[in-house]
């Protein structure tokens, strides 16, 4: 199709902005709904009240963080020249990230008591559905703020790619506050709060008379929503970026293979693949209900399914009509989805309730806790493997796939140039789905604060039949999500690595090529040794800071907790109103403090290897960081999530049902797991990213002033 650049440019502005618009619709849809009693609208503000102010606290300190980084990236690059590019971008990418997260957390903080009033009706189907539509908010204005952002700076910029490696940054580093200071709260508000509510007092989950029950919900929203929507944007932002980035480079490597010559909008095409994935995201939505004698999770699967379908067809036109239709260039977008669709079956095998992982997480608790735990950390460590070879599997396909630039029938192997942004776009393919992944994501904090508030305000049992059941899918939602996010960001993450490879050999000077540098990159190399050793127990040194952050977080909640149960006489007989409002105080607190120690472990590390041992061995760390953190980060989510299902199976009635000895020793393996899946795990996705985008955004000062040299 002979479009020019502008006009593709013009095309996925659009879609951006029906995207925003679907989202706005979707918001004024949510927001008529009734939401219920004056109880339940007292419970529903205490919530909004406690998830603004911890939002307002994290992203003041976040700010003025990002403040003091733009300054000095605007003056190490030059103020008046590249510098002043790469900290707008920054600026921008930190404030997308969070108005992303915002936005999401806004409208399901209002969406929960709506589902919640929508439950006393006793129509399971048509609660579901509200729901989903509230997450839906979330998922598109996600993909049309990205989307937007990263079609608004490349015609800013004027194409220059390189130059919106300032946004890359920023929204990685949002990401990562986002994910480790909401993971920490939530989880530290939500272990405290079971320690001593269920274990101790044996009074029910969110019973109104737990000090922490308030503190819970809104860390339901803080990290499940916002920190998620963050990370979302994030990947969304980089995986695009990084194929983009791809394209730009090896167009520029004396000796490449004339990538714009042979495919002139190969730049633009990631875009345009995002583009449709508006209209797929939007077509998929209608496909969400449920039917008669169906379930919750089939409902979803089938909006996922729809969006799938639609989104491989738009790929197909897509290639036809602004790639020459080439098969490999097609092979290597439909990877992407092929991934995609594995790793949610994989983790929904390993998470629901109806296979053998979760089920037998549950029959160990017959035992105890120590089983309980064994078991748990068994189906974690399971669930890495079949991952891992789909990850690798659909790397060297779309590697080959586009390699193979002239057809299957030429005798010679696969274009390294070519192949690499084939692994590129096989990465931003995933984006196709993005919309309705997130959107199922959001329905997860929607339902289960719908359940608490259900549970506080004393509803029927007719609306706990329909709460307890949306709760409990949307832990799996949560689960398949957090798979998703850690598949797509290792695709993006091996792109970024290349991107590094390209961008490091520029920085080392014209007499040198891609492939002399990468020659360097051998295991015969001892500074790359270094590197890949450095880079591969970095995920396990972070991931250890934040485990002791929901300690700590926790650790003070059970102190506060027990202390109103001691000092405030009737709490416990219902006669006295716990102090809501201390407990979010106290982990807000904690949690802001405990984040800092994390992000400066991220930031740091790759850019004091980068200046002292110079650019290879900076490239073994980002080697390293990706290949430990990928298998690590699934085996805390997916593990994390197996063990809180287990605890939801004993409580559906088996093995004695709640208030079992079974279900105290499955409360304290789900007490590991929220630890594991909502705060540690998910926060190795936007370390990853992180050390890759700092990694190319300061590559010419690391050539320029490594101490050790190349």
């Amino acid at each position: 199709m002979g479009l020019s650049t502008g006009q593709l440019e013009l095309l996925i502005f659009l879609a951006a902005i029906v995207g925003l618009l679907y989202a706005a619709v979707q918001t004024v849809l949510v927001l008529r709904e009734d939401e219920g009693d004056e109880r339940m609208r007292e419970i529903a503000g205490a919530i909004r009240e406690g998830a603004i102010a911890f939002l307002r606290r994290e992203y003041t300190f976040v700010f003025l963080v990002a403040a003091v980084l733009a300054v000095i990236i605007a003056f190490a690059f030059g103020i008046t020249g590249e510098g002043g590019r790469l900290a707008v971008g920054f600026v921008f990418g930190v404030g997308g990230s969070a108005l992303a997260g915002a936005v999401g957390m806004l409208v399901s903080i209002r969406a929960n008591v709506r589902t919640a009033a929508r439950a006393r009706r006793g129509d399971l189907g048509a609660t579901m559905s509200y729901a989903f539509r509230g997450g839906s908010v979330t998922g598109m204005s996600v993909a049309g703020l990205a989307l937007l952002e990263l079609v608004g700076f490349y015609w800013a910029f004027g194409g220059n790619v390189l130059d919106m490696v300032g946004v890359l940054f920023g929204a990685s580093l949002m990401s990562l506050f986002a994910r480790v200071g909401g993971g920490i709260y939530t989880k530290g508000a939500d272990v405290g709060t079971d320690l001593v509510g269920k274990v101790e007092a044996g009074i029910p989950e969110d019973d109104p008379r737990n000090p922490g029950v308030i503190a819970d919900n809104v860390g339901d929203n803080v990290g499940d929503c916002a920190g998620m929507a963050a990370d979302l944007f994030e990947t969304y932002v980089v995986t695009a970026l990084s194929a983009m980035l791809l394209a730009y480079l090896i167009n520029t490597v004396a000796g490449a293979t004339p990538l714009l010559a042979l495919f002139p909008n190969a730049i633009l095409f990631p875009l345009l693949v995002c583009a449709w994935a508006i209209v797929a995201t939007i077509v998929g939505a209608l496909f969400v209900r449920m039917r008669p004698g169906g379930s919750i999770m089939g409902a979803l699967y089938q909006g996922l399914a729809a969006t799938t379908v639609v989104g491989l067809v738009g790929l197909y036109a897509l290639d036809a009509s602004f790639m020459g239709g080439n098969v490999g260039i097609f092979v290597a977008t439909a990877v992407g989805l092929v991934v995609m669709v594995l790793i949610v079956v994989v983790t929904d095998y390993y998470t629901s309730t109806k296979y053998r992982p979760v089920q037998k997480i549950a029959e160990s608790a017959q035992a105890g806790a120590g089983p309980t735990v064994i078991s748990g950390l068994s189906v974690g460590l399971e669930s890495a493997w079949i991952p891992g070879l789909v990850i690798i599997s659909g790397t060297l396909v779309a590697y080959a796939a586009a390699g193979w630039y002239n057809g299957f029938s030429t005798g010679h192997g696969p274009d390294a140039y070519l192949g690499l942004y084939g692994i590129g776009l096989a990465a931003a393919s995933m984006l196709s789905v993005t919309g309705m992944i997130i959107s199922i994501d959001a329905f997860g904090p929607i339902t289960d604060n719908a359940g608490g508030i259900a549970e506080m305000a004393h509803l029927p049992e007719e609306a706990r039949a329909i709460t307890d059941p949306l709760d409990a899918v949307g832990n799996t939602t949560k689960a398949i999500t957090k798979g998703y996010a850690i598949g797509s960001a290792v695709l993006a993450a091996l792109a970024l690595f290349a991107a590094y490879t390209f961008a490091a050999a520029n920085a080392w000077g014209p007499t040198h090529t891609w492939a002399s540098f990468t020659g360097l990159l051998t295991l015969s190399t001892p500074l790359v040794v270094a590197g890949l050793f450095i880079g591969a127990v970095l995920p396990f040194f972070f991931t250890s800071f934040l485990m002791n952050a929901v300690g700590v977080a926790a650790e003070k909640m059970v102190f506060e907790i027990r202390r109103q149960f001691r000092e405030i006489p009737g709490i416990l007989a219902g006669t006295a109103k716990p102090d809501y409002g201390k407990c979010v105080d106290i982990v807000t607190l904690t949690a802001l403090q405990q984040l800092a120690v994390p992000a400066i472990i991220a930031v740091a590390t790759p850019l004091a290897v980068g200046f002292l041992l110079g650019p290879v061995a900076l490239a073994g760390l980002l080697l390293g960081t990706i290949v430990s953190g990928f298998p690590l980060a699934l085996m805390m989510t997916t593990g994390g999530a197996a063990w809180d299902n287990g605890k939801k199976y004993i409580e559906s009635g088996h093995f004695g049902g709640k208030r079992s000895d079974a279900h105290k020793a499955a409360v304290v393996g789900d007490t590991v797991g929220d630890a594991t899946k909502d705060t540690a795990g998910p926060a190795i996705n936007p370390l990853i990213k992180v050390v890759n985008t700092i990694s190319i955004l300061f590559i010419v000062l690391i050539v320029a002033h490594s101490v050790i040299g190349i």
